[in-house]
């Protein structure tokens, strides 16, 4: 299975905020967008030329890195969002919103998408009583998400909930129980991904 495995915090700082990519170190003051806010690498402070493409470039990569998705996988999802119906940014960004291992995170079950995406790929959570284990797999409304019972991670998802300050909109979830559901598509105002989706579109539509 493909990855990308080089340093999380780097990507923050590439893009300019946080991208939550290690759990709870990036609740602390360890985070190295504290540290350092500018880019990385020798030329990280220097004055960087704005243009129109690389305000596209960087939207579509900080998209990509926030839902921790390779290129090519990216670019399928856009082109299925584009031959949707209704608003191609829009569409893209809750398809990318349902795929299973971002709702394990958003239900709290997870601490990071990156440990979300290895408890899926593991096999510890199963989607309307059966055991899924490929991230990418695409919730829908009323799907029910629990984790299979036994699972060796148990305390590591329950720690996971104790840094959940609040659960998605259109997700429910019982910390207790360590179950959740689906209620239904989320709509753009309810997705807080810190991206200008419409940025995207430009770009692949050059």
């Amino acid at each position: 299975m493909a990855r990308e495995v080089g340093p999380k915090c780097r990507v923050c700082r590439r893009e300019g905020m946080k991208l939550f990519l290690k759990g709870e170190r990036c609740l602390t003051e360890k985070c190295a967008i504290e540290r350092r806010s500018y880019p990385p690498g020798e030329h990280g402070r220097g004055r960087i030329k704005q243009s129109e493409y690389l305000l596209q470039l960087r939207e579509k990569q900080k998209a990509r890195r926030y839902y921790g998705l390779l290129e090519k996988q990216f670019r399928i999802y856009y082109s299925k969002a584009a031959r949707g119906s209704g608003i191609t940014g829009e569409t893209l960004l809750r398809m990318l919103e349902t795929r299973l291992d971002n709702v394990v995170y958003r239900l709290g079950f997870a601490a990071s998408r990156a440990q979300a995406r290895q408890l899926v790929r593991h096999g510890h959570f199963m989607v309307n009583g059966r055991r899924v284990n490929i991230p990418s797999y695409q919730a829908k409304p009323n799907d029910v998400v629990t984790m299979k019972s036994g699972s060796s991670a148990e305390q590591v998802i329950r720690d996971a909930t104790d840094l959940t300050a609040s659960v998605a909109p259109w997700l429910q979830a019982d910390h207790d129980g360590l179950t959740g559901k689906v209620l239904k598509w989320p709509e753009r105002a309810e997705i807080d991904t810190p991206v200008q989706e419409s940025l995207i579109v430009e770009l692949y539509s050059k």
